[in-house]
């Protein structure tokens, strides 16, 4: 029980300190440490982070899901609210049960100067590593909360680049300069990698460079259809899989005759890098 009581939340702590204070007895002690037992825990609840390696920004994610909910709050490791929702009107009756966002992703640096930066230093002190709470409030007023442990450690951008297995360097495509793209002949498209092994070597990441668990990869591809609408295959493959094949139908799809590709390497946190690049098809 007492580390039960050890893992409450900082409201639960401030209030049986205050509790204490004035001579809380045993029993209204184990009454209060009970108290979190009746709490219900989210199905889900992820808080992560996405670096795009190739764009050079971060950005903070959170999926939750759970019970229908009237108020959302998550709060950091040094106890700051991050996020505050709270439903109302006809929706507040109905309420929600999944919520995902993505926040904005400053770049870590532009040559315009008006232009609003965010080095991967600065990204990291605003959301330090440690136990987010995330706790809410049921239709019936029934307490909701989970904690999720959220690391700053991420997985190294994916390497060794391959189409139809020719190896690609992505430094050297410039998506908006035709000439830097590489082609394939139509038909089926097969992008490889190397196994990403290792945490991000970038600097203001964190120090030493450690062995990292990949939880899975994902794949997405976009092509530019005759109707000038986006559409996009994604594919999520274990870890142990570094190719996928992109199906010729899909790729017909295509009007343009460039498709863009990402690739995300997903850590056991589910912390993310993405690189992304293009091929032309003829």
């Amino acid at each position: 029980m007492f580390e039960d009581m050890l893992r409450a939340t900082s409201q639960r702590h401030r209030i049986l300190a205050g509790l204490l204070a004035g001579g809380l007895s045993l029993g209204a002690f184990a009454q209060a440490a009970l108290a979190d037992e009746d709490e219900i825990p989210f199905d889900e609840a992820e808080i992560f982070f996405e670096l795009n390696n190739t764009d050079g920004d971060l950005g903070i994610h959170a999926l939750i899901d759970g019970e229908a909910w009237k108020k959302l709050r998550i709060e950091d490791p040094r106890e700051r609210e991050i996020l505050n929702v709270r439903v109302k009107g006809r929706l507040k009756k109905q309420g929600l049960t999944e919520i995902f966002f993505e926040s904005a992703e400053p770049p870590f640096e532009s040559d315009d100067p008006e232009e609003v930066t965010l080095t991967p230093e600065e990204f990291f002190e605003r959301f330090p590593a440690g136990t987010y709470e995330v706790s809410g409030l049921t239709l019936d007023g029934e307490e909701l909360e989970s904690e999720t442990e959220v690391t700053h450690l991420m997985p190294a951008p994916p390497e060794g680049i391959t189409l139809n297995q020719v190896p690609v360097d992505l430094a050297d495509v410039d998506c908006d300069d035709v000439d830097t793209i590489p082609v394939v002949p139509a038909g089926a498209v097969t992008i490889g990698w190397d196994p990403v092994t290792e945490s991000h070597p970038g600097e203001g990441f964190p120090r030493p460079i450690m062995d990292v668990e990949i939880h899975n990869y994902q794949v997405v591809v976009e092509v530019e259809t005759p109707a000038e609408q986006g559409v996009a295959s994604s594919v999520e493959l274990p870890p142990g899989q570094t190719s996928t094949e992109i199906p010729a139908a899909f790729i017909a799809l295509d009007d343009d005759g460039q498709i863009k590709y990402e690739i995300l390497a997903r850590e056991e946190s589910f912390n993310q890098t993405a690189v992304e690049s293009c091929f032309l098809v003829q």
